[in-house]
């Protein structure tokens, strides 16, 4: 009996691809949610929230974290005078990168009047990771807007250090068709020894930024600043254009977000984060 080899294969890894589609409409003093479409990996959930004038979304991943050649697209509009909430149930976890990056757009859409506060809790980097990421925000001229990325390059309490990764973050923002806003981040290489470089990270290990789009916007920036000086972490924050704008970093985790939500809280006027921020 003749035993013939088996023809090698090669097979592509399995990638994760997640797509929500959320808008929200107000109607007699209530914000409901008008469409709701979840694909893949991504989920969300709408708790039920203490004041009804307010619609919240608490969106999951759930494959676990994102690899490389993952892609992951979001969708949020607000029709006018609606009022929402979105935050994401835990910290995203971007894993090392065979091959291709890992892909997370999100596209915001705020119309006359209406109100969103897009809070997800941190983006946690490990080595190896290859990241391209895009928040594209468009304001009607009279929408508010309260939003933060925020990034840790490994877990100091784990003790990892990111030496090697690939990242390219892109935030724009636009009121009434008119970009006012466009930050841009690429990073790569050795990434912890670019952050150790005093004119770039001063030795940081997480970093955000937060925007807030009202037209109150400039009249916070003094209480702000105040935040911001009594926090364990380097922060700045600047007015333009009716927007304030401030960039954090911090030596860890913990620091950023105890220094994100001080600042947070000041922007609302005291109001609780969302319950998954408490967790």
């Amino acid at each position: 009996m003749n035993f013939m080899p088996a023809a090698l294969t090669t097979s592509r890894a399995q990638r994760a691809v997640g797509r929500l589609d959320l808008s929200f409409q107000a109607s007699q003093g209530r914000t409901r949610i008008e469409r709701f479409y979840q694909e893949g990996c991504l989920k969300t959930r709408l708790p039920r929230p203490a004041d009804v004038a307010v619609c919240e979304a608490v969106t999951l991943n759930i494959s676990g974290g994102v690899a490389g050649g993952d892609a992951l697209t979001t969708g949020i509009t607000l029709a006018a005078g609606a009022q929402a909430r979105v935050a994401s149930q835990s910290a995203e976890r971007i894993y090392r990168a065979l091959d291709a990056p890992s892909r997370i757009t999100t596209t915001i859409a705020v119309a006359a009047g209406a109100v969103l506060d897009y809070l997800p809790q941190e983006t946690i980097l490990f080595d190896g990771f290859a990241l391209t990421r895009a928040l594209e925000i468009d304001l009607a001229e009279d929408a508010d807007f309260l939003g933060v990325e925020s990034l840790l390059f490994g877990r100091r309490a784990m003790g990892e250090v990111v030496h090697s990764g690939d990242l390219r973050d892109r935030i724009s923002l636009r009121r009434g068709g008119r970009m006012l806003l466009t930050d841009m981040t690429r990073l790569e290489g050795d990434i912890a020894a670019r952050l150790a470089r005093m004119a770039l990270g001063n030795g940081a290990a997480a970093a955000a930024s937060i925007i807030y789009a009202a037209p109150d916007a400039p009249a916070r920036l003094p209480g702000l600043r105040d935040v911001l000086l009594g926090a364990r972490a380097a922060a700045g924050a600047t007015a333009f254009e009716g927007i304030v704008f401030a960039r954090i970093l911090a030596p860890d985790g913990a620091s950023l977000r105890n220094c994100i939500i001080a600042a947070i809280q000041h922007l609302r006027d005291g109001r609780e984060m969302p319950r998954v921020w408490q967790s």
